[in-house]
């Protein structure tokens, strides 16, 4: 039975009418993951790098969501040719690679999605989920097109070789990360620094300028909207992680009492 693939992370990005909002899928469970999927957001992104997730909790995520009406990315561990085409050949149509620092590296991770003679990537659609066993018909002519690539800038290398990036053909987008680049600039886990700002919004301005979208990861609500007012086109404003630790300990702060200070008396 022939089968079509949906359309990808590039094409809603570019039929948009608004920045699109999305949150992280950290814990590795495919139950958290559907359950996020219905929301009502606009996309999800499961996280390989900082997280619990190898190929079959991903496979297990990807079908839980199957046929949620959002958008999935999949952020793997590392920019590496095998890791990329094990992914893809699960059926993960958009990726968001790490610590992207030049354009060498952005051509790379381009090349790693593309079949010879425009890339790499090993051969096995009879084998893959991707193609669906082979009842995807043209899939491997027409692989490229359902695959979209967001690479992640965050680290002071990468700001400075934005325009090089961005224009790096296969490049569908790129994808600011503070924590990192704060990191990068010296000022660790100050993702709010006036200069970690201004090198985000620069970086929002080139790819504005090369006519492709960028996207950007604040969870502070007045961070994310002056991101969203200065040209992102997309945003994570949450983690499933974050909402279950934050809740929980909500929950212990409203029906746990305080401890009380210990009795300082001395006894002799």
């Amino acid at each position: 039975m022939p089968l079509r693939i949906e359309d990808t992370f590039r094409d809603a990005l570019r039929e948009a009418d608004r920045p699109l909002a999305g949150m992280w899928v950290c814990s590795g469970s495919p139950l958290i993951a559907e359950l996020c999927a219905g929301s009502g957001l606009d996309w999800l992104l499961i996280d390989a790098e900082h997280s619990p997730n190898g190929l079959e909790s991903i496979l297990a995520q990807l079908q839980a969501i199957n046929g949620y009406p959002f958008h999935t990315l999949v952020r793997p561990p590392v920019n590496d040719t095998v890791v990329i085409k094990q992914y893809l050949d699960l059926g993960v149509q958009n990726l968001l690679i790490p610590m992207v620092n030049s354009a060498a590296d952005a051509e790379a991770a381009v090349a790693a999605t593309r079949y010879p003679p425009h890339g790499v990537r090993g051969v096995g659609s009879a084998l893959a989920r991707a193609a669906r066993w082979n009842r995807v018909p043209d899939y491997l002519s027409r692989a490229g097109e359902t695959i979209s690539v967001t690479v992640q800038i965050e680290s002071t290398a990468a700001v400075e070789a934005v325009e090089e990036i961005l224009a790096v053909d296969g490049v569908d987008a790129i994808f600011l990360g503070p924590s990192d680049l704060a990191a990068s600039m010296g000022v660790l886990g100050q993702q709010e620094h006036p200069e970690v700002r201004a090198a985000v919004e620069h970086c929002l301005a080139a790819a504005k300028a090369a006519g492709k979208p960028a996207g950007v990861n604040a969870f502070n609500p007045e961070t994310a909207r002056h991101y969203m007012d200065n040209g992102a086109r997309f945003i994570l404003v949450g983690a499933d992680v974050a909402l279950l630790a934050r809740g929980s300990e909500a929950l212990a702060a409203a029906f746990i009492p305080a401890a009380e200070p210990a009795d300082t008396k001395t006894s002799y």
